[in-house]
C-alpha cells in the first residue's frame, strides 16, 4: 500500500516539477499535478477511472465560500479606493502627523493592514494602498529598500489578520473546525508584529522633504471627500459583526460574502464621485482570476490527494516525526511550502498537521492562528513570491530582489519565533479564543 501511494506521490511531484520547468504558472502546475495524480491513482483503482472526473469537479467547489468572500471583499475595497478614500486617508496622515513620525508610521501600517484583513490577500493591500503608502514612507525619509521590506511584511500580516484569513478558513474547512474565535488570537499578534516592523525598519531616516512639498506631490482626493464617507461603510460592517454577538438568536445570519456586498453598496452610495459599480466589479474579478484559480485548483488537488491516499501518507509522515523536531522544522517547511504551492500548502500540509497537534492536546484554533502568521512569509520566496514581487513593484525599488528580502530578515525571524511560541503555548493562550467568542 505504501509503495503504491509513494508512486502516486512521485508522479504528482514529477508533474509539478516538470510544469515549473516548462515555465507554467503555479496554478497550471498544481492542475497538472492533480490530473497526473488522479490518473496514476485510477490506474491503481483508487479512485476508479470513471470516478476521476467527478472528484476533479467536486474539488473545484471545495472552497466556494472562500472565493465568494474573497471576491465581494475585494470589490468593497476597490469601491473605497475608487471613491478617493485611500488618497484622503494617506494624505491626512501626512498632513497632520508629518512631525510625529512614530504616529505616522503606525497609521500607515494600519492603512496597509485594512485591505488585506478584509479580503484575505496581502496582494490586494498592495494593489489598493501600496503605491500611496510607499510614497508617504518616502516623504517620511524611509529608505526605498526598507520601504519595500515594510510593505512586504505588513501586507503579509494583513492577509493573516481577521476577519478574513484564507489559510485559517481552508484549515477550518478541512478539519471541521468552526471559523470562529480568531479575532484576538490573530488580531493582537498582527498589530504587535506590524508595529514592531514599521518602527524597526522605518526608524532610519535619510534625506528630508518639507511638508508643503510632500503635500504638493501627493494626489488630491475629491473635493467633497470627508472622513465620514470613508468610515461609514466600515462602521456598517462592524455593526453586522457586533449584532451576532449582542443578539445571537434575533439576528439573521447574513454571512461574510453578503455583508461585504452590502457595505460595498454603502461605500458606493456615499462616494463623492460617480462610480460605475458594475465596471469596477468586472475589473476586480479580472484582477482576481489568478488568485481565484489558485483556490479552485487547490480544492481539486486536495480532493485527488484524499481519494488516492497521498493525503493520508502526508499525515503519516507528520505523525512519524518527533514532536520537537517537527515544530522546529515548521520554521522552514511553512514558508517554503507557501512559496511553492501558495494557498495549497494549507490544504496539503496544514490539515494533517492540525489533526495531529489537536489529537495530542494542542489548542487547534491557536495553532491555526500561529501557522497563519508564518505562511505569508513564504509569499516572498520563489517561485511564486507574489507579495514580495508586488512590494518591489509598488515601492519602485530597483536593486537586487535578494537585497530587499535580506533587509526584512529580523522581522521575519521575530514573526517566526512568535508563531512557533504560540504553537508551543497554545493551551495557555486559549483564553484569547474565549474572549473572542
Amino acid at each position: 500500500m505504501f509503495g503504491q501511494i509513494g508512486i502516486i506521490s512521485a508522479v504528482m511531484v514529477t508533474a509539478y516539477g516538470f510544469s515549473q520547468w516548462r515555465k507554467l504558472s503555479v496554478e497550471l502546475s498544481m492542475l497538472a499535478s492533480a490530473v497526473a495524480g488522479g490518473l496514476a491513482g485510477a490506474c491503481a483503482g483508487t479512485p476508479p477511472l470513471p470516478d476521476l472526473p467527478r472528484h476533479l469537479v467536486e474539488g473545484t467547489f471545495t472552497y466556494l465560500d472562500v472565493m465568494l468572500v474573497f471576491t465581494t471583499a475585494t470589490i468593497f475595497m476597490a469601491v473605497v479606493s475608487e471613491s478617493g478614500g485611500v488618497d484622503y486617508v494617506v494624505r491626512a496622515t501626512i498632513k497632520y502627523f508629518y512631525n510625529r513620525r512614530v504616529v505616522a508610521l503606525l497609521l500607515l501600517m494600519i492603512i496597509v493592514l485594512i485591505p488585506g484583513a478584509f479580503t484575505g490577500a496581502g496582494s490586494v493591500s498592495l494593489l489598493v494602498v501600496g503605491a500611496p503608502v510607499a510614497a508617504a514612507l518616502r516623504y517620511l525619509g524611509v529608505p526605498n529598500r526598507k520601504t519595500a521590506a515594510i510593505l512586504f511584511i505588513v501586507a503579509g500580516l494583513s492577509a493573516a489578520a481577521p476577519p478574513v484569513n484564507i489559510w485559517a478558513m481552508m484549515l477550518c474547512a478541512g478539519t471541521a473546525i468552526p471559523y470562529v474565535g480568531f479575532e484576538l488570537p490573530l488580531g493582537i499578534p498582527v498589530l504587535l508584529l506590524g508595529a514592531f516592523t514599521v518602527l524597526f525598519l522605518g526608524w532610519e531616516k535619510e534625506g528630508s522633504m518639507t511638508l508643503e512639498k510632500a503635500l504638493q506631490e501627493m494626489p488630491e482626493p475629491p473635493a467633497r471627500m470627508a472622513l465620514w464617507r470613508v468610515v461609514l461603510p466600515f462602521l456598517v460592517f462592524f455593526i453586522f459583526i457586533a449584532a451576532y454577538r449582542l443578539w445571537p438568536f434575533a439576528t439573521p445570519v447574513f454571512g461574510l460574502a453578503l455583508e461585504f456586498a452590502i457595505v460595498a453598496l454603502v461605500a458606493w452610495a456615499v462616494s463623492p464621485v460617480k462610480i460605475h459599480l458594475l465596471t469596477i466589479s468586472r475589473d476586480t474579478v479580472k484582477r482576481l482570476l489568478p488568485l481565484l484559480s489558485t483556490v479552485v485548483v487547490v480544492g481539486m488537488l486536495q480532493q485527488v490527494m484524499t481519494a488516492t491516499g497521498v493525503r493520508g501518507l502526508i499525515s503519516f509522515a507528520v505523525l512519524s516525526t518527533p514532536l520537537v523536531l517537527l515544530i522546529i522544522l515548521l520554521a522552514l517547511i511553512i514558508p517554503v511550502s507557501e512559496g511553492v504551492l501558495t494557498y495549497g500548502a494549507a490544504a496539503i500540509i496544514g490539515i494533517p498537521l492540525i489533526w495531529f497537534l489537536d489529537s495530542i492536546g494542542y489548542h487547534a484554533t491557536i495553532v491555526i492562528a500561529a501557522l497563519s502568521l508564518v505562511w505569508p512569509l513564504g509569499d516572498g520566496l520563489p517561485p511564486t513570491a507574489l507579495i514580495g514581487r508586488l512590494s518591489v513593484m509598488v515601492s519602485g525599488y530597483r536593486e537586487s530582489y535578494w537585497t530587499f528580502l535580506k533587509s526584512a530578515w529580523i522581522p521575519w525571524l521575530v514573526i517566526t519565533a512568535v508563531g512557533l511560541l504560540m504553537i508551543v503555548y497554545s493551551n495557555k493562550l486559549a483564553f484569547l479564543v474565549a474572549w473572542s467568542l
